[in-house]
């Protein structure tokens, strides 16, 4: 007799389809039984507000906990940078595996590239983050953007540029990626000039946190599939969002990444080669007005994070900076 299948919570969008299906093989691989993909529909799907509007902290992510508290589904998966930063009672972060692409690319009308789009060009997209920085990086390369707010899928957004209505959209590297559309990107934006949302490119694999043996023996599993160092990474993030009480749809940009480590490959080496070990973490953050006029970007650098403490401390390091630097008067939203 064949185990039961653990049911996996998932919203329906392609997107997160596309990447539940890619964690329940993972699953199956490491605990031996099948995995069926249960739909929910979240109040971010069905809203035609704007995010910022809604408030954007767990709209995609409240259906799918409550699914879980329940009992209807045994675990679930979320984007991480929807995740609010506050992990409810009663749930288990169980498993962060290894980061997709961080990056924010740009869909573009006739190949161009952000550097190539003309004056006056209209930019879409749903980010407050992502306009701070455009806007930002527009005005310090003497270019005329109009950022324009948008919602809806990945088909929808891209939509808006083959119907014309749009000369660019920018989206997220990591979820073309996923449902195999990488190729339509006609230019890759770097951290350089659009930092990432907190989490961005990273899954969430919540669970029940141990309620009984059974919970315990999921929380343990799916354990297998943790990456430490993303883990570490978006803690960082995390933290720094959650120290400057911003919500995921404020303009809040942050990335942790190991310096060593690019320079190692860079140079041709892997970062454990002739007992070389990465001994730091950098973390970047970003706040801006949506208009690009005002920034506030610093970065901080320390030990590689060992424990959960570690990773929050750096990101709460770097918020106080940013706060002593005025980031507080730039974020439309405060989360309460």
């Amino acid at each position: 007799m064949s185990e039961q299948a653990l049911r996996l919570g998932t919203r329906r969008s392609k997107l997160a389809m596309a990447q539940s299906g890619q964690v329940a093989d993972a699953v199956s691989q490491v605990t031996g039984r099948p995995v069926e993909l249960v739909e929910i529909t979240t109040y971010g799907d069905v809203s035609r507000e704007h995010l910022a509007q809604i408030g954007g902290t767990g709209v995609f992510v409240t259906a799918l906990r409550e699914a879980l508290v329940r009992g209807e589904v045994d675990f679930a998966v979320h984007s991480l940078k929807d995740l609010p930063t506050a992990q409810p009672e009663g749930l288990a972060l169980a498993a962060v595996p290894v980061r997709e692409d961080v990056r924010d690319v740009l869909v573009a009308r006739d190949g161009l590239t952000f550097a190539e789009l003309p004056d006056g060009a209209r930019v879409g997209t749903g980010s407050p983050r992502r306009m701070a920085q455009l806007n930002a990086y527009a005005r310090s390369h003497g270019l005329t953007i109009e950022t324009v707010a948008i919602r809806g899928n990945i088909d929808t957004r891209v939509g808006f540029v083959h119907s014309g209505e749009l000369d660019a959209v920018v989206l997220a590297a990591a979820g073309l990626n996923r449902i195999g559309r990488i190729d339509e990107v006609t230019d890759f934006l770097s951290v350089d000039t659009v930092l990432p949302a907190p989490g961005q490119g990273a899954l969430a694999i919540e669970c029940r946190a141990g309620h009984n043996a059974q919970d315990a023996a999921l929380v343990a599993a799916l354990g297998e599939l943790d990456d430490p160092l993303t883990r570490a990474a978006v803690t960082a993030e995390r933290s720094l969002l959650a120290a400057l009480e911003a919500g995921c749809s404020a303009p809040v940009g942050a990335f942790a990444d190991l310096p060593q480590a690019l320079d190692f490959a860079r140079a041709g080496g892997t970062p454990m080669a002739d007992g070389q070990t990465v001994k730091e973490m950098r973390l970047r953050g970003v706040v801006g007005t949506t208009d690009g006029s005002t920034l506030v970007q610093l970065s901080t650098t320390g030990p590689v994070p060992e424990t959960h403490d570690q990773a929050m401390a750096l990101g709460r390091e770097l918020a106080a900076e940013m706060l002593a630097k005025g980031a507080a008067g730039l974020m439309g939203e405060r989360a309460l």
